[in-house]
């Protein structure tokens, strides 16, 4: 079974594109290319002050090493310019439905 991350951002409408931006050079440039790195989905709310981000790992170990490289770090401090607040949650599984 895989390892959930939601992290939720907590940003405003003029900064909602920066930030989204951001995320997406992330996934594509670098985090999408780390070992165990499954999928992942950015979701913005109607308002644009909220990003939620879904994403899973084969492992948990996959995602804190990624959170601990140094090219993480460093785009961690970007992406908390753009946003109040952000907190990655790991969540095992419990049940899926659909695709």
């Amino acid at each position: 079974m895989v390892q959930t991350v939601i992290t939720t951002f907590e940003t405003s409408p003029g900064q909602c594109a920066d930030l989204l931006d951001e995320l997406q050079a992330a996934y594509a440039e670098f985090i999408s290319r780390q070992p165990g790195f499954v999928s992942a989905r950015l979701h913005v709310n109607d308002a644009q002050t909220r990003i939620a981000n879904h994403s899973q790992w084969q492992r948990r170990e996959d995602f804190q090493a990624m959170l601990r490289s140094e090219e993480m770090r460093a785009r961690n401090r970007r992406i908390g310019a753009l946003c109040r607040s952000f907190e990655p949650v790991l969540y095992d599984v419990a049940a899926s439905y659909g695709g």
